[in-house]
C-alpha cells in the first residue's frame, strides 16, 4: 500500500451531545468511549509510520489549544487553522494545497468512532488503490439497520476492490431506508474519503471554480507559525461554505465507493453513543455513579452526583456540572435544538 497522508478534520460543535459537548470543548475532544478522546483515537488509527505520513489537522482558531494539548504524540504533524468555518470542501482543499499533488489524502472526521481498526485499515488499502487511479473515493459503511439519520450511497458497477457510485441519497424516511437495507445495494455515507491531492483540487476547480480560486488565494497568503499554517482570512471569507459531498462527490464522474464493516459510528447523538458503548443484559449502561432498578435500555452518564433510575425504559440521563439532560432514546436527535445547547 502506498504511503497515505491522513487529513483529520476538527469541525462542528456537537450540540446533539449537549450538555457534555460544549463550544469550548466539543465532541472530538472528549473521552466519550475509553480514556482517549475521539480526536486522539483518530490520530491513533493513522499512527503507523510504515503506512501513514504524519497527519495534517484542520481546525478553527477556537480549538488550537485543544489540538495542541491532545496531539502531542503526533510528531511533526501540521495544523491548518481555518480562518472561518466553511464546511468540509474548503477545509479539505486547504489541506490539499499543503500536500504534494500526488499524495493520496485520507480524509477523516475527528469525531467518529471505529471499533474494528483492522477492517478500517483494509478499507484504507482498497480506497488507496482506487485513489491511485485518480478516483474520488468515499467510504461506505455496511448498514446494520434502516437508519434515517445517515446519508446513503447506492453502489454501481464493480470497480476493482470497490464500486462506482451510482448516486448519493439524502437522509431517507424509514420506509425508504428499509427498502435500501433490503436491496443490499446501499451503504451509509461514512464521511471518510480518499483521493490524490492534485486530483481533488482539479475536480474542485471544475465544479466550484470560485471556491477553488478563493482557497488558493487564502493558502497562498498563509502565515506560518511553527507547526501551524494560518491561511489568509480575507479571501476565505468570500467562500460560500459547502460540504465535499455537494461540491465535488455528487458532480464528479470519477466517484467510487469502498464498503467497510468496521464498527463505525458518527456518535451523532446520545442514542448513538449508547449503542457504541454497549450495555448490560438489561440494555442499561452507566458511566459514573448510577443505580438501576427495574430498568431496560437506560443510560446514565454523570460526572458527579449519583443518579438513581427506577422502572424506566428507553431513557438517557446526562449530568454535566450544573446541567442535567433527560431524554427518551427517540428524542435524542432533538437535543441540539434545546435552549441550553443553543446558548452554551
Amino acid at each position: 500500500m502506498a504511503r497515505i497522508y491522513p487529513v483529520v478534520l476538527c469541525g462542528g460543535s456537537g450540540t446533539r451531545l449537549w450538555p457534555r459537548s460544549r463550544k469550548a470543548r466539543p465532541k472530538p475532544f472528549l473521552p466519550l468511549i475509553g480514556p482517549r478522546t475521539l480526536f486522539q483515537q483518530s490520530l491513533d488509527r493513522v499512527a503507523d509510520p510504515n503506512l501513514f505520513a504524519t497527519p495534517t489537522i484542520v481546525a478553527g482558531k477556537a480549538h488550537i489549544a485543544l489540538v495542541e494539548e491532545q496531539a502531542q504524540s503526533s510528531g511533526d504533524a501540521r495544523l491548518i487553522v481555518e480562518p472561518a468555518a466553511k464546511n468540509t470542501a474548503p477545509a479539505i482543499a486547504l489541506a490539499a494545497h499543503a500536500l504534494p499533488p500526488d499524495a493520496i489524502m485520507l480524509v477523516c472526521p475527528s469525531d467518529h468512532y471505529i471499533a474494528d481498526e483492522a477492517a478500517f485499515l483494509a478499507g484504507v488499502e482498497k480506497a488507496s488503490e482506487l485513489a491511485d487511479q485518480d478516483f474520488m473515493v468515499a467510504f461506505g459503511i455496511e448498514p446494520t439497520r434502516p437508519d434515517t439519520g445517515y446519508g446513503y450511497i447506492r453502489k454501481g458497477a464493480q470497480l476493482g476492490p470497490g464500486f462506482r457510485v451510482d448516486r448519493f441519497v439524502e437522509k431517507p424516511d424509514e420506509e425508504t431506508a428499509r427498502g435500501f437495507l433490503a436491496s443490499g445495494d446501499f451503504v451509509w455515507n461514512g464521511g471518510i474519503f480518499a483521493f490524490r491531492a492534485g486530483a481533488f483540487l482539479a475536480e474542485l476547480a471544475a465544479h466550484r471554480p470560485e471556491m477553488a480560486e478563493l482557497v488558493l488565494q487564502s493558502f497562498g497568503e498563509a502565515e506560518r507559525r511553527g507547526w501551524q499554517i494560518h491561511p489568509a482570512a480575507n479571501p476565505f471569507a468570500g467562500i460560500a461554505g459547502e460540504s465535499v459531498d455537494y461540491a465535488v462527490m455528487e458532480h464528479t464522474d470519477r466517484a467510487a465507493v469502498v464498503a467497510a464493516d468496521m464498527g463505525w459510528s458518527d456518535i451523532g447523538n446520545w442514542e448513538a453513543l449508547m449503542d457504541a458503548r454497549g450495555c448490560d443484559k438489561d440494555g442499561n449502561h452507566a458511566l459514573g455513579s448510577a443505580d438501576f432498578s427495574g430498568c431496560r435500555n437506560v443510560m446514565v452518564d454523570t460526572d458527579g452526583v449519583r443518579v438513581s433510575v427506577v422502572g424506566l425504559e428507553d431513557v438517557i440521563v446526562v449530568v454535566d456540572g450544573d446541567e442535567v439532560l433527560v431524554t427518551s432514546r427517540a428524542g435524542a436527535q432533538s437535543v441540539g435544538k434545546l435552549p441550553g445547547a443553543a446558548q452554551q
